[in-house]
């Protein structure tokens, strides 16, 4: 996700894609990531006090049934009681049936808020995405911000849709199992209550190993998705390059890091499941052999030890459930924690506090003053060097210069992507960094030299310059850029569809919805990075023609590709270094001669 011209200013916030290093300390392992996500679960209220409500009536059932058994084995192994068994028995079906219809209530209620908060997390990361200045994605991979979009949200859903259910529902059982096993039995249960810290101490211990296991296992993961998304966009150029083989070693080699990290996860929860079970039933297995003493002895009936072996078992096996939601819960914080990462990184550049209004009706006068840039990346190689010129409404001026010089890095300045060191850069006499961004960019029409094309129609991919424009608006646009003469042609016409990135078009082809683009936008000030030179013959004349249309009544500044453009601009401006070299018309520079008679030259075969 490399772009040039996206590059933000220095005041970025802290990068948002960390992964662990050798000789960093490692945090402190907690649930605490997740409580970051709380604000999106509380906006439904409602949905989890129902939900609450019907796990709570399951428990309540589940906590029932022992004392019946109790009353059962006590009272009801004798003719003369047949009717007590009766009775009891069709209690415990009622209690059956109060439990089934609470545990799908809590299923239905618990799925729908995990898939819920899930929607509204990842649209909330989205947006968050679309907000980051570009300069984040100079440094992100792709495939490792989608990995986080998807995959550690869907790890979120898990806990939310149903982690978190399973945990409540324990806890509830837990609590209740404890205190129907004092109301039972003092002496056994004050000896349940002593071995509770053996089991918990170890769940606390080692849910921390499997918190780092599970963060490092969602860096592998997503490391090796954004290597895959990495060769599947350049496809073509690895298999021109004849390079599938050692692609492929190399995805292998980050798919088995993966899974290696994924078994570490998994043999941390496994024995910390199994630590946890096995000191949960072996205890229990000795405070009942314990209790079967005090039976033995005619201190307990059978009753109150069957009970009491009931209430015990779903201590055990709550104790148990908690063990693996444990281990889910630090997973989920694992993931939560990388989620929070994107949702803390602040874009480095946004409106300011008092935003100044632009003129209406907007000029496109452009000015630089002084401006002086580097980029952050690379804050000891300065691009702009103390760069002043000035564009006045309604001209035409060609930007030239060597690879370097700093063509594109004007674009991005006047579009705000970042904030030069010092100087200013203004749009009719206000400073771009007062202005509102949403004002500041509405005023102004891009054209790219490598033109975004969506996976969508024709019509809909010019529309996207301005969603609120009529179907005749844009075909006007198209018919003014020369989109018609070949959209007719198209199997659909304007409704075709032109694949992910355009790839049904032509680059003339895409280059022409990229200017009926600019031409349905309608702004006073256009910036164009003419991109002919790439073109056959043929699709420039067309693409040529269209720019020409294009740039009538407005303030054109031109990157310029073809002398064709130099020779109609009003004025040139010629960079080198980071500076002004010179200003002029066509004939007035190659008079002159110095860089820019030889750039004509060479560059453009004059």
């Amino acid at each position: 996700m490399q772009s040039r011209a996206g590059v933000s200013n220095a005041t970025e916030a802290k990068p948002a894609i960390e992964t662990d290093e050798p000789g960093r300390r490692p945090k402190a392992a907690s649930l605490r990531p997740l409580s970051r996500l709380l604000p999106f679960l509380f906006r439904y209220r409602a949905q989890i006090g129902v939900a609450v409500l019907f796990l709570i009536l399951a428990a309540a059932s589940t906590l029932v049934v022992p004392v019946a058994v109790r009353r059962v084995i006590d009272n009801g192994f004798s003719g003369e009681n047949a009717a007590f068994v009766d009775q009891y028995f069709s209690v415990m079906m009622f209690v059956v049936a109060v439990l089934a219809v609470s545990s799908a209530g809590r299923y239905y209620f618990v799925t729908w808020i995990g898939e819920r908060v899930v929607a509204d997390l990842r649209d909330a990361v989205f947006s968050h995405l679309l907000k980051l200045s570009p300069s984040f994605y100079d440094t992100a991979q792709s495939g490792e911000v989608l990995a986080r979009l998807t995959a550690d949200t869907t790890q979120v859903k898990n806990v939310f849709g149903s982690t978190v259910s399973v945990a409540l529902r324990n806890i509830v059982m837990l609590i209740g199992a404890i205190a129907m096993l004092m109301a039972t039995s003092l002496k056994l249960s004050g000896m349940v209550l002593l071995v509770i810290p053996l089991i918990v101490l170890p769940m606390v211990f080692f849910g921390r190993k499997v918190r780092k296991l599970s963060r490092h296992a969602q860096d592998t993961l997503a490391s090796s998705a954004a290597l895959a998304q990495e060769s599947l966009y350049s496809v073509q150029a690895v298999q021109a390059f004849g390079q599938e083989p050692r692609i492929g070693k190399t995805f292998n080699a980050a798919t088995h890091e993966a899974f290696a990290a994924a078994a570490a996860r998994a043999r941390g929860r496994a024995f910390l499941t199994a630590a946890i079970i096995f000191l949960a039933f072996g205890a229990i297995i000795g405070i009942l052999w314990y209790g079967a003493q005090e039976v033995l002895s005619g201190d307990m009936t059978p009753g109150t030890l069957g009970q009491f072996l009931l209430y015990a078992a779903f201590a055990a096996g709550a104790m148990g459930s908690l063990s693996e939601v444990w281990g889910e819960l630090q997973l989920a914080a694992g993931a939560a924690e990388r989620l929070s990462e994107l949702l803390d990184t602040e874009p480095g550049i946004a409106d300011p506090a008092m935003p100044v209004a632009l003129p209406s009706p907007a000029q496109g006068a452009v000015a630089f003053d002084k401006v002086k840039f580097a980029y952050p990346s690379r804050p000891d190689d300065q691009v702009l060097k103390g760069l002043s010129f000035s564009v006045n409404p309604g001209e035409t001026v060609a930007i030239v210069g060597p690879s370097g010089a700093g063509k594109s890095t004007l674009f991005a300045l006047i579009l705000r992507f970042y904030d030069p060191q010092s100087g200013t850069v203004r749009l009719d006499g206000v400073n771009v960094a007062d202005a509102a961004l949403e004002d500041l960019r509405g005023a102004i029409s891009l054209v790219p030299q490598d033109t975004v094309i969506f996976s969508a129609s024709v019509l809909e991919n010019i529309r996207f310059s301005r969603p609120s424009a009529s179907d005749e608006e844009v075909m006007q646009a198209a018919k003014l850029a020369r989109v018609d003469e070949f959209a007719v042609r198209l199997s659909q016409g304007f409704e075709t569809q032109v694949g992910e990135r355009g790839v049904t078009l032509s680059g003339g082809q895409r280059q022409r919805v990229a200017i009926a683009r600019a031409v349905l936008r309608d702004t006073s000030l256009l910036l164009l990075d003419e991109a002919t030179s790439a073109l056959d013959a043929e699709s420039e004349q067309y693409v040529q023609a269209a720019f020409e249309d294009l740039m009538q009544h407005r303030t054109t500044l031109v990157i310029a590709h073809r002398l064709a453009t130099v020779r109609n601009a009003d004025r040139i401006v010629v960079l080198d270094d980071g500076c002004v070299a010179a200003e002029g018309s066509h004939a007035q520079l190659m008079k002159k001669g110095g860089l820019y008679a030889r750039l004509a030259k060479l560059q453009f075969n004059d």
